[in-house]
Order: structure tokens, then C-alpha cells, then sequence
């Protein structure tokens, strides 16, 4: 139990330092990272805070991902969660600075993506499970055949394409988030000598058999 405990602490701050991460890119006020985009716009539209429909669009990618063969993990229901409360407890904080200038802005750009980077590993590292977003890449790249590249690209398009229409802001940062984030998380695995392709990320059942199973 002490093991699972630490698993899902180191998941959890991973979630926190990733929402963080995008609570600081927001302020950048140069363009939204592209699912961003998509939330706010439909946070606008609806009335509807980020956090939550952060946690909306989690819960229903969650179920495709599931429907398309996926398996649901520990770490990706609690993702699916805590990344939108996370999100709206910092939003609530208010203690991001909104950037003034456009240099600043990259500044606080580069700073949330190296966050975010960092974010990744941690979580990943707890192997409960990827995110519902990965999932349903991972899960389309599986049922068509096409590169996992082209089928992210054509998820985060779509997303900043719908998130346009709604009001989300589409800029500069949307498109560097968009081209810098993949180095980003590369460079940080380097220096942390961290292997995601070996992590063998955990069904949920699979967890809750190694932890709560009649032999424990």
C-alpha cells in the first residue's frame, strides 16, 4: 500500500505542476496551447468554468478511448479529475501575472511547456495509466493504421479549429505550443534518463488486483 501511496503522490504532483503549466501558458497571453483553446472556447460558450470543462471533455474522451478497445487506468481517471481542479484552483488564485508584453509572453510560454515537460515525466513515471487525451490517440492510431503523429495532429487541429469558433485565442503560442511541447518532453526524458516506451502503464483492474486482492 505504502507503494501505491507514493505512485499516486508522484501522480498527483506531476497533475498539479501540469495544470500549473498551462494556468502559466494561458497567461502568456500570446495564443492558447491548442486543447486549451478548445476548453476555454467552450468555457465561454457555456458559462461553464475551464476546470470543469476540462473534466467534461476528460470524462467523454475517457468513454470513446474505452469503446475503441482502450484500457482504462487508475492514473487516467484521476487525470481526467484532477487536472481540471487543479486548473481552476490555480485559475481561483489569481496569482499568475497576465503578460504585458509580447516577449514576456514567450518568456512565460517557455516556462509552462518546461513545466508541463517535467509534469510529464513525473506521472508518467507512476505508470497508472496515460491521460484520456493520449488514450484516444493511442487508441485511434491503433483502429486506423495511420501514424500516432498524423492522428494527434488531427485531433489537436480539430480542437483548436472548434475552440476558434467558440472564442478561444489562437495565436502565436498556439502554434509554438503546438511545435516546441514534443522537444520539450524529449530533452526533459534525456536529462532524466527516463524511458517512457518501457513504462508498462497499469489497467485499473490490474491495480486494484495487485493491491486489494483476496491474497493481500
Amino acid at each position: 500500500m505504502r507503494d501505491l501511496f507514493l505512485r499516486v503522490l508522484r501522480l498527483t504532483s506531476g497533475l498539479f505542476l501540469f495544470a500549473l503549466g498551462i494556468v502559466i501558458t494561458m497567461n502568456a497571453n500570446i495564443g492558447y496551447a491548442p486543447w486549451d483553446v478548445f476548453h476555454v472556447g467552450l468555457a465561454k460558450t457555456t458559462g461553464i468554468s475551464i476546470g470543469n470543462i476540462s473534466i467534461i471533455i476528460g470524462i467523454m474522451i475517457v468513454i470513446i478511448s474505452v469503446l475503441l478497445g482502450e484500457k482504462l487506468g487508475l492514473g487516467t481517471v484521476i487525470n481526467m479529475i484532477f487536472i481540471g481542479v487543479f486548473l481552476d484552483f490555480i485559475l481561483n488564485l489569481n496569482i499568475i501575472p497576465i503578460a504585458n508584453h509580447f516577449l514576456i509572453g514567450i518568456l512565460m510560454l517557455i516556462i509552462g511547456l518546461l513545466i508541463m515537460a517535467f509534469a510529464s515525466y513525473l506521472y508518467m513515471g507512476s505508470a497508472l495509466g496515460v491521460g484520456p487525451r493520449d488514450s484516444l490517440m493511442v487508441a485511434l492510431t491503433r483502429k486506423t493504421g495511420l501514424p500516432i503523429g498524423f492522428c494527434r495532429g488531427t485531433i489537436e487541429t480539430l480542437a483548436v479549429f472548434i475552440g476558434w469558433l467558440l472564442g478561444g485565442m489562437v495565436g502565436i503560442g498556439t502554434v509554438l505550443a503546438a511545435l516546441i511541447i514534443g522537444p520539450f518532453v524529449q530533452m526533459t526524458f534525456k536529462i532524466l534518463n527516463f524511458d517512457a516506451i518501457k513504462i508498462q502503464h497499469e489497467s485499473l483492474i490490474f491495480t486494484y488486483k495487485s493491491y486489494f486482492g483476496k491474497d493481500k
